[in-house]
């Protein structure tokens, strides 16, 4: 019998608003997350550094992640969308943080994103049920 999708986490809301996705979904062995943008209180977070923006959407994906029973070290697979090309550098640090060892495969542009933040990270772990 296949395994059936599970969705993770509650409506994503940014700014007292649903969106149209879902959090994250388990599809048997993985789970696939939406693309993660630095939030504060609620909001799209439009200040700080690229590092302060990339710490607060690997904390989020962590969470969510969590929510789904994985951790980072789960993670196969990330996507990665800068505002600038600039910003990289900063970012691949504390990126490197968050995966010290054997670190998931890794996509990476420069994009205008849809919010005006500087980063965002969608990300697909593989964790064997049961």
């Amino acid at each position: 019998m296949a395994a059936e999708k599970q969705v993770i986490g509650g409506p994503l809301e940014i700014g007292g608003r649903v969106l149209t996705l879902s959090r994250a979904i388990r599809a048997g062995d993985f789970v696939f997350l939406t693309g993660q943008v630095p939030m504060q209180d609620g909001v799209p977070m439009t200040t700080g550094s690229v590092e302060d923006q990339t710490r607060a959407v690997l904390d989020d994906i962590s969470a969510t992640l969590a929510e789904a029973g994985c951790e980072l070290n789960d993670v196969v697979k990330a996507m990665v969308w800068l505002r600038d090309r600039d910003d990289f550098p900063g970012f691949n640090a504390v990126y490197g943080e968050y995966f010290p060892k054997e670190p998931p495969t890794r996509s990476a542009v420069v994009s205008d994103l849809l919010v005006d933040v500087r980063v965002e990270v969608e990300v697909v772990a593989y964790r064997p049920l049961g």
